[in-house]
C-alpha cells in the first residue's frame, strides 16, 4: 500500500494491472476489472450483461442514485417501481 500511495499512481498504473490478474487467477476468470465506486462497478456489469439502448430496467422509486445513474449511462431506459403500490413486482404486470 505504500509503494501505491508513494508512486503518485493511483488510479491506474503497473499495480492496478497486477492487481486486476491477480483478482482475476483468484476467481478463476480470463479477466478482471478494478474501477473507483460502486457507480462503475454497477455500470460495467449492465454493459457485461449486454443491457444498453432500448432495454428497460425496473428499479425501486426510492434508491441509492448510482442504480439509475448506471442504467441510464448505458443508453437504457429506466423504470421506477412505486414501492408504496406495489409489494412484489408479476412478470404479468411488467
Amino acid at each position: 500500500m505504500s509503494a501505491v500511495l508513494h508512486s503518485g499512481m493511483l488510479a491506474q498504473g503497473l499495480r492496478v494491472a497486477d492487481f486486476e490478474e491477480t483478482f482475476a487467477d483468484y476467481l478463476g476468470s480470463e479477466y478482471a476489472v478494478a474501477v473507483n465506486s460502486g457507480t462503475a462497478t454497477l455500470h460495467c456489469a449492465l454493459l457485461a450483461h449486454g443491457i444498453g439502448k432500448g432495454d428497460e430496467l425496473i428499479t425501486t422509486q426510492f434508491s441509492f442514485v448510482a442504480s439509475g445513474n448506471s442504467t441510464l449511462y448505458t443508453g437504457a431506459r429506466r423504470i421506477r417501481a412505486n414501492g408504496s403500490k406495489v409489494r412484489c413486482l408479476r412478470n404479468a404486470r411488467v
